[in-house]
């Protein structure tokens, strides 16, 4: 499918490059090699983790941050066929940024996981491949509704983000901060798609994209 849509990419972005940036792009984020820009936030109050956790505490925000972990593979994935199907270059630098800050994100993640003795999921390679596809259909159909599906993404996973700021351990003050600083990040990702001219989507889109990313939420919490 790559393949397909690469050949049919807007000029400016040939085959070759459309293929290779895809390839670095799955690579680095599917390695476990990601590098943040920023440092990682730390708690306000005490600028370490807080209280010690109790196993079922570790247990739980391993597999909320594992959670996490899977949405920020899935949002380079997006952001870089959604760049890659621009047609116009600013959207494309748009859309270059926000995966940027989307690497701090991937991370910050894969860090806490294996702070908390945890590990990323199973069905990384999947994930990326999904989301992968489905950047490259929403690119495709044109710049405003591809701007429109960041808005909705990112507005689902910001109160996805906020029912985790609810889940996790009081005690865990590292994965708060993370989490805490990613909703930050996605409002605003959210606030500058939709300033950029983003459609609005059908409602019927929107409630499958949630269904689908329930399923996803409910598997990577385990696998």
């Amino acid at each position: 499918m790559a393949l397909r849509y690469a050949l049919s990419m807007p000029r400016s972005v040939t085959a070759t490059d459309a293929l290779i940036e895809s390839a670095e792009m799955a690579l680095r984020t599917l390695s476990g090699s990601a590098r943040s820009a920023r440092p990682m936030p730390q708690p306000a109050a005490t600028g370490g983790e807080g209280l010690p956790l109790t196993p079922a505490e570790r247990r739980l925000s391993g597999a909320l941050m594992r959670v996490n972990h899977v949405g920020e593979v899935c949002a380079q994935a997006l952001y870089t066929a959604q760049a890659l199907t621009a047609r116009e270059p600013a959207m494309r630098a748009q859309m270059r940024s926000a995966a940027r800050e989307e690497t701090d994100h991937l991370a910050w993640t894969e860090r806490r996981l294996a702070e908390l003795g945890d590990r990323p999921s199973l069905l990384n390679p999947l994930w990326f491949a999904g989301a992968f596809a489905i950047g490259l259909a929403a690119g495709r159909i044109g710049d405003r509704q591809s701007l429109g599906f960041v808005v909705e993404t990112e507005r689902q996973v910001e109160q996805h983000l906020a029912s985790h700021l609810d889940r996790l351990p009081a005690a865990d003050e590292a994965s708060r901060a993370i989490v805490a600083q990613m909703k930050d990040d996605e409002s605003r990702h959210a606030e500058a798609a939709q300033q950029a001219g983003a459609a609005p989507m059908p409602a019927p889109l929107r409630w499958m994209m949630r269904a689908a990313a329930s399923v996803m939420t409910g598997t990577a919490h385990y696998i």
